[in-house]
């Protein structure tokens, strides 16, 4: 089995930073596993207070439904009633706003990207140059789990 990796999420990150230059805002990223799990976070210069937290929803609505949240958004009207009541049942933990893209390694969601700090359409191209690069890398070795002494 494929994890998520710290190498991994590092990189992703590090793309969606540098793609993050073209638009001179700070933003932040958070790399969530395949669980909502936080893995990377990393709050650009002068990015906003809130970004870390809008980020890591992002990426956990991305991971949880397995889909890009600007997909999410652009479709939440066809069930209205889960998004009103999303935040009732799990507050602030998922934010169906643009800027969240699952991670794949080939058919499998490993974690998720999420991006805050910018447009709507900034923080999703944030994403999807994460996604681009994520999707060229290799995965590293597995680390095996240690077993208590």
């Amino acid at each position: 089995m494929i994890e998520m990796t710290l190498e991994l999420a590092e990189r992703a990150a590090k793309a969606a930073l540098t793609k993050g230059r073209d638009f001179h805002k700070p933003f932040t990223v958070s790399v969530v596993d395949e669980s909502g799990r936080l893995v990377y976070l990393a709050r650009g210069d002068g990015a906003g207070f809130y970004t870390a937290d809008t980020s890591r929803a992002k990426a956990m609505a991305a991971a949880s439904f397995r889909r890009s949240t600007l997909d999410i958004n652009d479709h939440r009207d066809a069930n209205p009633l889960l998004w009103f009541s999303l935040s009732g049942v799990i507050p602030g933990d998922a934010l169906p706003s643009p800027g969240g893209l699952p991670l794949r390694r080939g058919e499998r969601v490993i974690g998720a990207i999420g991006i805050g700090g910018g447009l709507p359409h900034e923080d999703h191209q944030c994403a999807l140059a994460a996604q681009e690069s994520f999707d060229n890398l290799q995965a590293p070795a597995q680390i095996p789990a240690q077993t208590p002494a």
